[in-house]
């Protein structure tokens, strides 16, 4: 096995961190502690597209929502479904071209993320107690341009 380049290690211990930080916050068991802390059951995918959605407006038509987040449409409308059944969502005409659908979030879907992200934050509050509030903005700032 060959030596890492000496400047490749940074690389490779981000890339480290990264996949390591992708897994604990891609969980299952992590998403269902959170979810029932904020006291929602919308699956962990269907609550990104809500996130991404209300990242967006709140409003989208569905092919947009999909490419935002580079899904084919017709996952975005199982999930539409799925959240509409819940009242996260609804569909509603696009004032654009009548022959479209627009999806918007509800009020009860702005309630529902406002709860996760309380949830969200609490959790990641007490996980970085200790930590500088200059190195947390350092760190917020470099995964903002990494991403």
């Amino acid at each position: 096995m060959s030596e890492p380049v000496p400047d490749q290690e940074p690389i490779v211990a981000l890339q480290r961190a990264l996949v390591t930080l992708s897994y604990l916050l891609t969980r299952s068991q992590a998403h269902e502690r959170l979810a029932e802390r904020a006291g929602v059951s919308a699956r962990r995918s269907d609550l990104w597209l809500l996130m991404a959605l209300e990242g967006v407006g709140g409003v989208s038509r569905v092919g947009d929502l999909a490419e935002h987040l580079m899904v084919e449409p017709s996952h975005v409308t199982r999930q539409i479904g799925r959240l509409a059944a819940e009242r996260l969502v609804e569909r509603t005409p696009d004032p654009r071209d009548r022959r479209a659908r627009q999806v918007a979030i509800t009020p009860h879907g702005r309630t529902v993320l406002g709860r996760l992200q309380d949830a969200r934050q609490l959790t990641l509050h007490r996980a970085l107690e200790g930590f500088d509030a200059r190195d947390v903005a350092i760190t917020a700032e470099l995964l903002n341009r990494l991403t």
